[in-house]
């Protein structure tokens, strides 16, 4: 009787001052204050399921050429304009013909055309490719050579994947955080990334305490339970990133607890399981009690289930004992310890797995086919906005970047604007994103959003142009919108889109201008006499332009430029400064407009056109969002500016 007493007078005393789930949280959290354990350079056939360190920036382009999209004939759209099955368009056939990997070496001509494969290197001159369904055979044409008739006429750029229309060199492809699934070391493996820079994965100690445990597989006695802990905690420790070390079943023999507690300790985090309540009988809190540094942190908690947690660093290592009943133990994990390890090993926050969704913009779909449509999700003021990706079956990118997919009856053939429907997101790296970013590229950009990210935010960027950006922002559909339009009638930049319910943050200048190839003698005159060498180059119908896509600021500067003017290749358009800079490097055009950081990336001639401002325009009702508020600061710090100087943007007046 004195025994259970003593025991009782124990309890009562031990569990008097019980701490507050958020009290614990806190204070374990402020003691671990975890980060990252430092880097590791890995085979990219070890790289899934782990987190990026470092921002992964494409060398090359994708597709590193233009590309046929499927067997045809390489043509110039304009010369098949009107063509139909019965007034078909003639042409000559040239004779070079154009397997995959073959680099051509004849151009195609006015009135020509040359037989490609699909994935065949379009040659200079041709801009699309007529499907050979759509074509018809000419034994003997003008000259007495082949030809062949155009049934179906084409339009600028049809059949043709443009070089680094996917990814472009330069661009991030992926970036620090991001969780590596298989979409994204395919990614890796087409960029001819052969290792990554990850983040070390912590290496946890699982520890199952009590005389009463019984591996499973083993035989089962009265009085005894399966340990199941170990196998629950090792395999949530492998989801946040970490790697799980199994000590086994310690019984209740306080020698054998520390001998394994001290082996355990040389780990980065130690969990044990069982054993928690404040009696007499509490084997592990006694052991716990024997270190220092800061030692226990809390022990006992107002939580159900999950009172009889107990927190601690032991040594300097952070260490838990966890209720040993399997609900309280998966309980108390999930929301004292997963949060730690994932910060640990560079993860981002715990994404979901359904969302519902609101479709903005009405989809057509081929009646009588399942569709699975690849979408990306984007906040609004109810929830979320789902917009299809838009991306073909040749796109890496359209699988990689997309947060979900929504399944299309067999017998529906569209989908309504505003149609709630349920999106399936692709796998643990897809999530919607903290900060939701539509508009133009820009490599400072880029840099921003990485800054972001290493500071926790998960964000997503759709490069849709200036306009788009802009449109989007005042239908709510994103948190920024970074434009650069310019307003002919005031000379001001961006402020003119405006409307009571946005804001303008202004962000930095930048220079577009014109690229050229250093060595050619057609830009020879810009410096000295600009007006009359470009009337020159876009009179000259054998120096081709590379154009940039509607909707863009770089394209209203060019459609200034060149008033009512179609210069050669002027409906070749390219989705970004990259993509410019690679079509002139690569000799498939001549001249464009992009800004002066991607010409020096390549080695190509700059001449300053116009130093513009990239803002970014906002909802005024995510002004208060924490992630809107966190990115606005980053554009006034010092270290921040002095980066974006480095890249050539000025974020002075």
């Amino acid at each position: 009787n004195q025994r259970v007493k003593l025991v009782f007078k124990m309890k009562q005393q031990q569990f008097l001052n019980l701490a507050s789930a958020e009290e614990a949280e806190e204070r374990f959290w402020q003691a671990v204050q975890p980060g990252t354990l430092g880097e590791e350079l890995i085979p990219i056939e070890h790289a899934r399921e782990r987190i990026l360190s470092r921002n992964v920036i494409a060398k090359h382009n994708v597709p590193y050429f233009d590309r046929s999209n499927f067997d045809g004939f390489a043509v110039r759209a304009e010369d098949t304009f009107g063509a139909q099955e019965t007034a078909p368009v003639s042409l000559n056939l040239n004779p070079e013909v154009l397997a995959c990997g073959v680099v051509p070496e004849k151009s195609v001509n006015q009135g020509t055309a040359t037989t490609i494969a699909t994935g065949g290197v379009m040659p200079r001159g041709a801009d699309s490719v007529v499907m050979i369904e759509n074509t018809l055979p000419i034994e003997v044409y003008k000259y007495g050579e082949a030809g062949i008739k155009i049934l179906k006429a084409v339009v600028p750029s049809g059949g043709v994947s443009l070089a680094g229309s996917d990814i472009g060199a330069g661009e991030v492809v992926l970036r620090i955080g991001d969780l590596l699934g298989y979409r994204e070391t395919g990614t890796l493996a087409a960029l001819g990334e052969a290792k990554v820079w990850i983040w070390r994965r912590p290496k946890v100690g699982i520890i199952s305490t009590g005389d009463e445990l019984v591996a499973p597989g083993g035989q089962m006695e009265l009085g005894k339970v399966f340990d199941s802990n170990a196998t629950v905690l090792g395999h949530a420790v492998e989801e946040m990133g970490c790697e799980p070390v199994h000590f086994g079943i310690v019984p209740d023999e306080e020698s054998r607890l520390e001998t394994v507690l001290r082996e355990a300790l040389e780990l980065d985090f130690v969990l044990i399981s069982g054993g928690t309540s404040k009696g007499e009988g509490d084997l592990n809190y006694r052991v716990f009690e024997k270190y220092n540094n800061p030692g226990i942190l809390v022990h006992g908690v107002a939580l159900k289930p999950g009172k009889p947690l107990c927190l601690a660093i032991l040594a300097g290592t952070p260490a838990a004992i966890l209720p040993g009943f399997p609900t309280s133990a998966t309980f108390t994990f999930s929301k004292f310890i997963a949060p730690v390890l994932r910060a640990m090993a560079g993860r981002l926050p715990e994404p979901t797995t359904h969302v519902k969704a609101n479709v903005p913009v009405r989809l057509n779909s081929d009646k009588g086919r399942t569709e699975f449509n690849l979408v990306h999700l984007v906040r609004n003021d109810s929830g979320f906005s789902a917009y299809s990706t838009g991306k073909g079956s040749g796109s890496i990118t359209g699988f990689t970047r997309a947060d979900g997919f929504m399944e299309i009856p067999c017998n529906t053939e569209m989908v309504e604007v505003d149609e709630e429907v349920s999106i399936q997101l692709l796998g643990k790296s897809a999530h919607p994103p903290d900060l939701m970013i539509i508009g133009s590229h820009c490599v400072g950009l880029d840099y921003l959003i990485g800054e972001m990210q290493k500071r926790g935010v998960s964000c997503k960027f759709l490069a849709v142009g200036s306009m788009g950006g802009f449109l989007a922002a005042e239908r709510g559909e994103c948190d920024l919108a970074g434009t650069h339009l310019l307003d002919s009638n005031s000379g001001e930049y961006n402020r003119h889109l405006l409307t009571p319910e946005l804001h303008l943050q202004k962000g930095y200048r930048r220079s577009q201008g014109l690229l050229f190839r250093k060595d050619d003698s057609n830009f020879t005159d810009l410096k000295s006499n600009f007006e009359n060498a470009i009337q020159q180059i876009i009179n000259n119908a054998e120096v081709r332009i590379i154009n940039r896509n509607r909707g863009s600021g770089t394209r209203i500067l060019l459609d200034r430029l060149l008033a009512d003017q179609r210069p050669a290749g002027f409906f070749q358009e390219a989705k970004s400064h990259n993509s410019v800079a690679a079509a002139i490097s690569q000799n498939r055009a001549d001249w464009g407009i992009a800004i002066r950081s991607v010409a020096e990336d390549l080695g190509l001639g700059f001449y300053p056109i116009q130093d513009e401002e990239y803002d970014f325009i906002l909802p005024k009702n995510r002004l208060k969002r924490p992630e809107v508020a966190l990115f606005l600061s980053l554009l006034q710090e010092t270290e921040i500016k002095n980066k974006l100087a480095r890249f050539g943007l000025r974020t002075t007046n």
